[in-house]
């Protein structure tokens, strides 16, 4: 469905951010809460926008507000404005000369819960007056958008414009808790990992999908208990209740964890930490950007106390 406008001046920006409040929200009176504002307030923005717009948002129903297809088409482009406000606030309140205020890092669950948190204390010792922003998704963050200013990425970056920063590769294998292993013995085959609680992924999500073209054997269907979080996934592990991947790296802090099938299941993931350029500059961002990298480093150098613990396993 095509959007016109139907008044000389585009919306307001304060449209555009009601907007997508009661798209999040899914009521009037929720986005209001979230915006500090009145409900009458929130519904006069809506009014107006589709006025501009010359296209309904929404639909009342006995569930709240139903976004229109008009609605839908324009989420994503309200989206990125959302992220470039947000990016030019954080701008807005860091000098570019000193070492302070906010930095917006978007990592992946297992990073942002597991990894990242030693590095940003760190951080924080060298540099206290920063604050960071720690976004967290599976999804990649689109850095020439601005959603983040700093992602670290374990797919190979695909944008241009971007300082990017390869810091090596994390390989994932299969690990189980130790007490599970002398529960229900060790598999020796990937054939044998039939008889055994796998863990593994609910939904085939295109990341998901590229792990399977390496390792065709994997199917949903295997696995004893689906879940697309990846720290529930962990957590699972940790608990024992099965056979699931894990980062070499991970697993080499936690001596209860043991890998299995060594020679049979490797995933390497390139790591890397990437930045707009235009933020090369930015000495708030270059100081988190050079500690992820430096932290990521010494991360990555624990799979070798992992790859040696499971040789002597």
């Amino acid at each position: 469905m095509a959007i016109q406008l139907c008044m000389a001046s585009a919306p307001s920006w304060d449209l555009y951010r009601t907007f997508l409040s009661v798209l999040e929200e899914g009521s009037l009176s929720a986005a209001a809460r979230v915006l500090g504002l009145t409900q009458p307030t929130v519904g006069r923005h809506i009014e107006a926008l589709e006025q501009a717009l010359g296209a309904q948002l929404f639909v009342r129903s006995p569930n709240g507000l139903v976004p229109s297809e008009a609605a839908v088409e324009l989420r994503p482009h309200a989206e990125v404005l959302a992220a470039a406000a947000a990016s030019l606030l954080r701008r807005a309140t860091t000098r570019s000369d000193a070492i302070d205020g906010p930095v917006r890092v978007a990592a992946s669950e297992v990073m942002a819960i597991e990894v990242l948190p030693a590095i940003l204390v760190q951080l924080r010792r060298r540099h206290p007056s920063l604050v960071v922003e720690l976004a967290i998704s599976n999804d990649v963050a689109d850095l020439l958008r601005r959603e983040a200013d700093i992602a670290v990425r374990m797919v190979e970056p695909a944008q241009k414009a971007l300082v990017v920063k390869r810091v090596g590769t994390i390989k994932v294998g299969l690990h189980a808790h130790r007490r599970y292993l002398k529960r229900h013995g060790t598999p020796q085959s990937l054939a044998a990992l039939a008889d055994h609680a796998l863990i593994g992924f609910d939904r085939e999500t295109a990341a998901i999908r590229s792990m399977r073209r390496r390792m065709p054997d994997l199917r949903r269907e295997l696995f004893r208990l689906r879940t697309d979080s990846d720290v529930a996934q962990l957590a699972a592990i940790r608990a024992g209740y099965g056979i699931g991947a894990c980062q070499m790296a991970l697993a080499a802090r936690d001596r209860n964890l043991a890998r299995v099938l060594p020679d049979a299941f490797e995933l390497d993931l390139p790591t890397a930490v990437t930045m707009h350029e235009d933020l090369r500059a930015n000495r708030s961002c270059r100081a988190v950007f050079d500690a992820l990298v430096a932290g990521l480093q010494v991360y990555l150098r624990e799979q070798v106390a992992n790859r040696r613990g499971s040789l002597s396993d």
